[in-house]
């Protein structure tokens, strides 16, 4: 009976616990998506409400009557406009078009090339593949505003100052993660599987893309998103590296909604900054089951 009511009393703290961690939880991803929720907010407001009430429906408290605050609302709101204005003034659909193009590119390279080293290094023990490790090791913990002037002067004497080219450069800045988390999982493929390959007459060709990529998918996968979201998000290497007056991202579009004499059109900021949002949000989900897994896996034996 004393044994039963320790148990008893044992669950009631773990549950308890347990409650207070999901508050605890659910409060952090209140405060997490805040500011997303303010922005799509804002993306639909006239530009003078923006700083008026940035965080409510209306520039009129309801406590002044409803009939004033449904009026507030109507004046606060212009629609799609600022979406419209957003579209015209970044060119969104060019630079979109132009961020997808990247993005896809280079998340393929790195997968591809990334995982054909990391399986080499594991399966072929030598000098050179503990230097290759150990330099791509060394590339993650190096500061990219150390390389950033050099990288961008060398982009411009190689002819990297395009679209093609900067997916080179994003080949070799991600390269230390993608095969620091491809080594750890193909350690843990077991060998006889190459093996009964090489005796069915494969060729290390034929080994890698039909036995060790359709079993490296998880951490595929995680390293397609971390590498699509930095990407798709990122401003400083595009802006370094391309030539801004052919070729413009959408983080590069968004700075240059900013006009002469410091003064921003918010509202075009607020929808365009949305429209970035939205589709690195939905591949994020779309996938996002895959990337505990794929962490894990490539980082047992990392």
């Amino acid at each position: 009976m004393a044994k039963s009511r320790e148990n008893e009393v044992s669950a009631a703290r773990r549950t308890k616990h347990g409650t207070a961690w999901s508050i605890f939880f659910i409060v952090l991803s209140v405060v997490w998506i805040l500011p997303l929720l303010i922005v799509l907010l804002n993306s639909f407001k006239r530009k003078a409400y923006i700083f008026k009430a940035p965080f409510s429906l209306s520039y009129i408290s309801i406590t002044r009557g409803f009939d004033a605050w449904a009026k507030g609302v109507s004046k606060t709101f212009v629609g799609l406009k600022n979406y419209a204005n957003a579209i015209t003034k970044t060119n969104f659909f060019q630079c979109f078009g132009y961020s997808i193009f990247i993005t896809v590119v280079s998340v393929f390279l790195i997968i591809l090339f990334c995982s054909m080293t990391a399986w080499y290094v594991v399966r072929v023990k030598n000098w050179a593949t503990r230097l290759i490790y150990l330099l791509c090791m060394f590339s993650m913990i190096v500061p990219f505003q150390m390389v950033m002037f050099t990288l961008s002067k060398f982009a411009n004497i190689l002819h990297l100052s395009n679209p093609v080219g900067i997916c080179v450069v994003y080949l070799g800045f991600g390269a230390g993660l993608a095969v620091f988390m491809f080594t750890g999982f193909v350690k843990e493929i077991p060998i006889e599987l190459e093996e009964a390959a090489c005796i069915d007459g494969c060729t290390p060709v034929q080994t890698y893309f039909k036995i060790i990529l359709p079993v490296m998918k998880p951490t595929i996968i995680t390293v397609a998103i971390l590498d699509a979201m930095w990407i798709w998000n990122d401003f400083l290497l595009p802006y370094l590296v391309l030539d801004i007056k052919k070729y413009r991202t959408i983080p590069i579009a968004i700075q240059f909604l900013k006009q002469s004499h410091g003064q921003i059109d918010w509202g075009a900021m607020m929808a365009v900054l949305v429209l970035a949002i939205v589709p690195i949000v939905v591949f994020y989900m779309a996938a996002q089951k895959y990337i505990i897994e794929g962490v894990v896996a490539g980082a047992v034996k990392g």
